[in-house]
């Protein structure tokens, strides 16, 4: 069990210890301390907290603090979360190192938590060169209350009124008729250059305002087991093919060996930790597995009731209770092969075309994988041979963890 919080008081001295999860490094180098040292700063005009000392080990920190307020609590959580998202920008994901996105007009769809966000601001941040008093970059969450009541248009137009060269328009699933504005912007201001983000349901073909043509879509998932030995353990290691893994895997595992031997790490125990609560990037923001693992199951239910719903509005309450109780029932059996006789009575559906199409929204938004019979995902509205869900981690997250057995674990790894 975490160790309680200490009873806050106004004007008296703390000494506060933190260290990285699991004994893991929090600062990789010297910019990882001088960011923290003027994080450090901004909190104490923040939360008026006097910085009395401090001392930065490569995996934890100590801090000699006198609180103003009865806000040591605050002060900290805020210390801990901006530095874990800024540490996160400065690490890139590979998704950037794979995609240059050097096209005028590119489209980032993913489900809920695989780091679009953090993908656009480190790709802005690239083209300002971390000149962040630069005006030619605009980023513009479309969800924000500031937004509502002007167009897209009106603020591209704006923008490119001022000088601006590059817009980031994120969630852009969540306004209505984006793709009629994002057709506009795009041919109304030739020199702009466009990224957007979107659920990974999203479709740009949307009635007569077709994209296709316009934009590239690349389609982004959570972190590889890699990745999220780089991010935790920051320790390198060479991207391989499956082709590459299968002829040269004992000169692979060698090298990785090599690697991960110094540092007392073993890739066993570090592939079971990533299987439980590596997949997403905000693992960092929650070390502890039960808070990560609730989150996950929160951000399926906004899938669902909010990211489904902008892309497919005629979704009604109804059709949303059921995809829930379909994602359940499938919670409980997967992987499986579905019985569609079955399945319609659990949900109360009359036909099976209306519960392919529910199983098509499912793996819209990425809660399940769905496989034909030429092991192949689904298409159209095939019958499924079998049935998955999304992620390793999301199994543990909505399944009896009693019933999750390791090869099913490795089976959705292999899908994911």
């Amino acid at each position: 069990m975490a160790r309680q919080w200490r009873i806050e008081y106004e004007g008296v001295f703390d000494h506060v210890i933190f260290r990285g999860d699991e004994g893991t490094d929090i600062f990789s180098d010297y910019e990882d301390r001088e960011l923290f040292l003027r994080l450090i700063g901004e909190m104490s005009d923040r939360f008026e907290i006097e910085i009395h000392a401090w001392v930065l080990m490569n995996n934890h920190y100590l801090l000699l603090l006198r609180t103003g307020k009865a806000n040591l609590l605050k002060g900290m959580q805020w210390l801990g979360t901006t530095y874990t998202r800024r540490y996160n920008i400065k690490h890139k994901r590979y998704f950037l190192k794979k995609h240059a996105l050097k096209n005028r007009f590119s489209i980032i769809a993913g489900q809920r938590g695989v780091g679009k966000t953090t993908a656009m601001i480190q790709y802005i941040y690239s083209f300002i060169q971390e000149d962040i008093l630069n005006k030619q970059a605009l980023y513009v969450p479309v969800d924000h209350f500031m937004v509502v009541g002007h167009s897209l248009y009106e603020i591209a137009e704006e923008f490119v009124n001022y000088g601006g060269q590059f817009l980031c328009l994120d969630e852009i699933h969540k306004y209505p008729n984006w793709s009629r504005e994002l057709k506009s912007i795009y041919d109304s201001f030739p020199n702009i250059k466009l990224i957007v983000s979107g659920s990974s349901a999203l479709e740009i073909h949307k009635g007569s305002h077709d994209l296709s043509r316009r934009a590239v879509v690349y389609k982004m998932t959570g972190l590889s087991l890699r990745e999220f030995i780089e991010l935790k353990y920051h320790i390198e290691l060479p991207v391989l093919d499956i082709e590459s893994i299968l002829t040269d895997h004992e000169k692979h595992s060698l090298e990785i060996t090599k690697k991960m031997d110094p540092e007392h790490l073993k890739i066993l125990p570090i592939f079971q930790e990533y299987l439980r609560h590596g997949y997403f990037p905000y693992f960092l923001e929650h070390p502890d597995e039960s808070t990560y693992l609730r989150t996950l199951e929160q951000g399926l239910h906004m899938t669902i009731e909010s990211d489904l719903l902008s892309i497919y509005p005629r979704l009604t309450g109804v059709s949303i209770k059921k995809l829930k109780m379909l994602l359940s029932t499938i919670a409980r059996s997967a992987p499986f092969t579905p019985d569609m006789k079955r399945l319609k009575q659990i949900i109360e559906v009359g036909d099976e075309r209306t519960l392919k199409t529910y199983l098509s929204y499912l793996e819209d938004g990425k809660a399940i994988t769905c496989l034909s019979k030429k092991n192949k995902r689904i298409r159209g509205l095939e019958k499924p041979e079998k049935i998955y869900l999304n992620n390793p981690n999301q199994a543990l997250a909505i399944c009896d963890k009693e019933k999750v057995n390791s090869g099913t674990i490795r089976d959705t790894v292999n899908l994911c």
